[in-house]
């Protein structure tokens, strides 16, 4: 399964992500500690390890320069040479691991690889050898909890002085007409998790969108995730209760420092009590104290995110392609569909109109 390839100075390794060993998981972490960049746990090794357990095509492409390792790209490659983002669909940080100073022309670096194309939606900044071939930028929301949820909180009510009464108002009223109001911020409950399945994935069909959890390989993997004990990549699940049932939770992923909002939802019946801004504050209280100094939103317009945040991040959307055959598979498949999304969401009315058809789809369809 191991392949060899040239690069000017350098070798590239391509090997199954089972085939990293514990010196080349260490040397990832290293490089991406000295690159500077934020420690997200979707490029962290223990991501793409979990990926190569539910996608066959998974692989890790090391470049080695005088037999150490220099960089790491970890990728997903299809039939006719196609290329994707490892995880893609429910990786919200994608890219390559390189220590500073290694340049690539990532053209080169496809073909090594045996790949047509590469396809990235949530590309994380700073990554020169993918980023001019993006074709939108994106804003990523981050909340910043480094210096404390009490400092936090005093940024936001000084943003937005009613914002945080209101929650805590509702909070209270959840209490009174529900019961007992409890948050578990690291919670090992399977019935919620599958509660938090079945709201998201009603939620999916409700709004005309592609249920993620309806396919295989995404449950298979948020089940590994959420069983790992990694530190730089294991998932949290915190839940928030009343009168002892589950009314909204949240499966993050989660480094030493970082924690990525990744798949939240609510009991509709509670609808009222706005239990998804509930857990998110009470959340973000646990996270800060738990050592967490970012927490990453995730691309994506929505109003919460831009009540919650206090900045963003910058992320980008495209693809590399190599003038070969499978390559302009790619481009005839993909890219008429990513520039007809490309126009709507410039032209918010048309964006408007184009959510409420998706959730008559779903309504239509009886989500």
């Amino acid at each position: 399964m191991t392949q060899e390839a040239e690069l000017p100075e350098k070798r590239v390794l391509v090997l199954r992500p089972d085939e990293l060993g514990p010196s080349d998981q260490k040397m990832w972490r290293e490089i991406r500690t000295e690159s500077g960049a934020p420690a997200n746990p979707f490029l962290d090794p223990a991501f793409t390890v979990a990926v190569g357990q539910v996608r066959p095509g998974a692989r890790v492409a090391v470049l080695l320069d005088d037999g150490s390792p220099v960089g790491f790209f970890p990728y997903e490659a299809g039939v006719l040479g196609r290329g994707r983002a490892i995880g893609l669909g429910v990786s919200d940080s994608q890219g390559a691991v390189l220590r500073p100073g290694v340049g690539l022309d990532a053209r080169r670096l496809l073909r090594v690889c045996g790949l047509s194309s590469f396809e990235f939606d949530n590309l994380e900044a700073g990554q020169g050898v993918f980023v001019p071939h993006a074709v939108e930028e994106l804003a990523s929301p981050v909340v910043d909890i480094g210096e404390g949820f009490a400092a936090y909180t005093e940024r936001l009510r000084a943003r937005s002085p009613g914002f945080l009464r209101q929650i805590l108002a509702k909070e209270r009223r959840l209490a009174r007409q529900v019961g007992e109001v409890r948050f578990v911020y690291d919670a090992r409950d399977p019935a919620a998790l599958r509660a938090l399945m079945e709201w998201k994935s009603a939620q999916y069909r409700r709004t005309g969108r592609r249920d993620r959890f309806a396919q295989e390989w995404i449950t298979r993997l948020v089940g590994l995730l959420g069983e790992s004990e990694e530190p730089e990549c294991r998932g949290v699940l915190s839940v928030l209760y009343a009168a002892g049932r589950p009314v909204a939770a949240h499966l993050g992923l989660r480094s030493r420092t970082v924690l990525s909002w990744w798949f939240p939802a609510y009991d509709r019946v509670y609808a009222k009590y706005s239990p998804g801004l509930l857990l998110q504050l009470r959340m973000l209280e646990a996270a800060a104290a738990d050592g967490i100094e970012t927490v990453d939103l995730g691309s994506g317009p929505a109003r919460y995110k831009e009540s919650l945040k206090t900045r963003d991040l910058r992320v980008y959307e495209g693809a590399v392609v190599r003038p070969v055959p499978g390559g302009a598979a790619h481009w005839l498949g993909r890219e008429p569909a990513r520039a007809a999304r490309r126009f709507v969401r410039g032209r918010p009315r048309l964006a408007g109109a184009a959510a409420r058809t998706l959730e008559e789809v779903g309504r239509l369809r009886g989500g």
